[in-house]
């Protein structure tokens, strides 16, 4: 039987000079997309690299695709892409397809040749001649056609005009088309995360500050603004990530409808993702 959970890290540290990942808990169940949020830094390309066996725990355990992350046939099953593209700049897509070929055994050229199509990437132009745009598009069909269960993304939407992201966007959801398949997707542009995202996990300087089903987690935090005597009577126990000012405050709520409810005459807005991370990381750098 087919375990729940695409990935999981338990307790899983790594230390480097200066920055200290972990410890940190958390797995993607499969079938689920995972949007990793975090500021240069957080430790988000950390983890992927954990997850891929490209560096080594210190302490705890790291499970990928119920196996270990050094397994060479769970490699097989993971589409890959960093926000660089990993080909040599003189070679075309057609150069990289007959590589590829000889890497995995259940490459699809077919597929290969189908996206690139589709993409409008050009079969027999070099790499060094791509847009980022371009590069990013030639790294992603290449992950999407060897059968993979689970895609690894760091950043592939960076830098890229809405339209590219919404055309890489509408892959991911096609992929996640079949119940067995799932995604970690770290990026900075939280509205990608919106759209596509079932989870979001909030990593900052190594820890990991919250996780959270992302429909719920909009649906039950919001915003609090207001003039400074409206502090008075409140209980600040109530708000994260508080700033006052001359005039006024801000603050996230974690219960927006049972906020609302105690303190009627205050208006709370629904937040977006960017917000609640805004908030969550104010509040874990407060002394």
């Amino acid at each position: 039987m087919m375990e729940q959970w695409a990935f999981s890290l338990t307790g899983t540290t790594k230390q480097y000079p200066g920055f200290t990942f972990g410890p940190v808990d958390l797995a993607l169940p499969r079938g689920t997309v995972m949007g990793l949020v975090g500021a240069n830094g957080a430790g988000k390309t950390t983890l992927i690299r954990l997850l891929l066996g490209l560096t080594r725990s210190d302490s705890g355990e790291t499970i990928l695709l119920d196996s270990s992350p050094e397994n060479a046939e769970t490699h097989e099953k993971v589409g890959v892409v960093f926000d660089e593209c990993p080909y040599p700049e003189l070679f075309t897509p057609t150069q990289i397809g007959n590589i590829l070929a000889g890497m995995y055994g259940l490459w699809q050229p077919e597929r290969f040749q189908a996206l690139l199509g589709r993409m409008n990437l050009p079969l027999n132009k070099p790499v060094k001649e791509f847009s980022r745009g371009m590069k990013m598009k030639l790294s992603i069909a290449a992950a999407l056609s060897h059968g993979a269960e689970l895609l690894l993304l760091d950043e592939p939407t960076g830098g890229l005009d809405p339209l590219v992201r919404e055309e890489i966007l509408d892959l991911f959801r096609e992929f996640m088309l079949d119940e067995h398949h799932s995604i970690l997707l770290s990026s900075h542009i939280t509205s990608d995360l919106e759209k596509i995202s079932d989870q979001v996990a909030f990593l900052h300087k190594g820890r990991l500050l919250l996780t959270a089903e992302k429909d719920q987690l909009l649906e039950e935090y919001g915003i609090l603004k207001g003039r400074r005597q409206q502090l008075e009577g409140l209980d600040e126990h109530l708000l994260t990530g508080l700033r006052t000012g001359s005039f006024g405050f801000e603050a996230l709520v974690k219960d927006r409808r049972g906020f609302q409810q105690a303190y009627p005459e205050l208006t709370v807005d629904a937040p977006t993702l960017e917000d609640v991370m805004a908030f969550v990381v104010r509040e874990a750098d407060q002394p």
